[in-house]
């Protein structure tokens, strides 16, 4: 199958669901289709021949611009690629756009919409990104996370969203905002997929390479604050449990979780602190161009005194620990991934809540959809576990996956 026969299609989808989804922040025919006939021209198969990618608009792309999701840099036409895009590329995938990010992938929302509900948010910052899976657009898409720009727009739109272990997929030519905090991932529709973009990606062929057949050891959480959540969600997070207990999996009841709030402080903090300095050249220069939200997010931000900004680390550092020493004899903790349902597009693109912590770890992190909740958006469960064991969760993420 040629890469152009590829290319046409996938255009064609794209532009019957954009105008209700606006998914892209950027996207050109010609573009596409000279990217086809150079891949073709290559004549070499690699891993990604045959998958479609969007391209979150925070990652630089020497053939498209990259806005960042801002008026600030409407138009700006970087020198390279970033090194993820440049992985992709190099393993054969058709990178066919732009996908709309929230600006600065904060959460000032895009113009994108959910596909099972135009009314919905797809969530955020990986907005266009999660949307164009859930539509057809396109078979992979990037996505960062810094608090959970992955998982929480996967679960709104009903796909596969994996932020692997924090640094392991290089950040070169990525906006930054938060410097500990962000860890570069990506969307598919299965777990296989997903697997296979973020190894491509990472230059780890391992993780795309199933290593158990076993049931797996899953711990259940149900955080201290999941009364936050929705009734479906919790009722989900249940059946998957009793499900995956009648399959064969040894399902435990996580103990810990004393000190669940502090690290959840924590980590707003520390992305409040960072996000203020990253983006200190457009507080400064810019601050007209920027959202309402977001320019007192960042002063905010700045405001912090060291004291706090080094007393959160102190806890990532100290307390975090107990909880990964807790997870430890696990495959995977299963949990919350949102608080139910995508919520109507003008309240925002909801709310982080059940991400933050995880992503303060810096373990890998993975949205499986499993079910509809009562207004027949997609709804899911979210898979942690502590740094570099990736193979493990997603191990685990296949099998609930096969047995659901």
């Amino acid at each position: 199958m040629s890469v152009l026969s590829l290319a046409e299609p996938a255009l064609d989808r794209i532009a019957a669901d954009e105008p209700r989804l606006h998914a892209y922040a950027w996207l050109d025919a010609e573009t596409v289709m000279a990217e086809a006939r150079r891949l073709d021209a290559l004549g070499t198969a690699g891993p990604l021949s045959g998958h479609v990618v969007a391209i979150k608009d925070i990652f630089d792309t020497v053939d498209m611009p990259t806005a960042c999701g801002s008026p600030i840099y409407a138009g700006r036409r970087p020198g390279r690629d970033a090194a993820a895009v440049a992985a992709i590329r190099a393993a054969g995938g058709l990178v066919v756009g732009k996908a709309v990010t929230t600006e600065f992938a904060h959460l000032t929302p895009g113009p994108t919409r959910n596909p099972h509900d135009i009314a919905r948010t797809p969530g955020g910052s990986s907005s266009g990104s999660a949307a164009t899976v859930a539509a057809g657009g396109a078979t992979l898409a990037t996505g960062t996370q810094t608090a959970g720009s992955i998982v929480r727009p996967a679960a709104f739109c009903g796909v596969v969203g994996y932020k692997p272990s924090f640094a392991t997929i290089s950040r070169a030519g990525l906006a930054s905002f938060g410097e500990t905090l962000d860890t570069v991932g990506g969307f598919a529709r299965t777990v296989s997929e997903a697997a296979l973009f973020v190894s491509v990606m990472a230059g780890r062929a391992d993780l795309a390479t199933p290593s158990a057949e076993r049931a797996p050891r899953l711990a259940v959480w149900a955080t201290p604050d999941a009364d936050d959540a929705e009734p479906a969600a919790l009722a989900e997070l249940d059946r998957v449990a009793q499900a995956a207990s009648k399959a064969g999996a040894q399902v435990t009841t996580l103990g810990a979780g004393a000190e669940w709030g502090q690290l959840l402080a924590a980590q707003m903090t520390i992305m409040a602190w960072e996000g203020a300095r990253a983006l200190a050249s457009e507080r400064a220069n810019h601050g007209d161009l920027l959202s309402d939200a977001l320019r007192v997010y960042l002063d905010e931000g700045a405001a912090i005194p060291v004291r706090d900004f080094l007393e959160a680390c102190e806890v990532r550092r100290t307390i975090g620990p107990r909880l990964l020493h807790a997870m430890a004899g696990f495959d995977a903790v299963v949990t919350l991934s949102a608080h139910g349902e995508a919520p109507l597009a003008e309240t925002g693109t909801g709310n982080p809540q059940f991400n933050r912590v995880w992503t303060l770890l810096g373990g890998p992190a993975l949205h499986l959809p499993t079910a509809s909740g009562p207004a027949g958006l997609p709804i899911g469960v979210q898979l942690a576990a502590p740094p570099a064991r990736d193979a493990a969760l997603l191990d685990a993420a296949r099998w609930l996956e096969r047995v659901l």
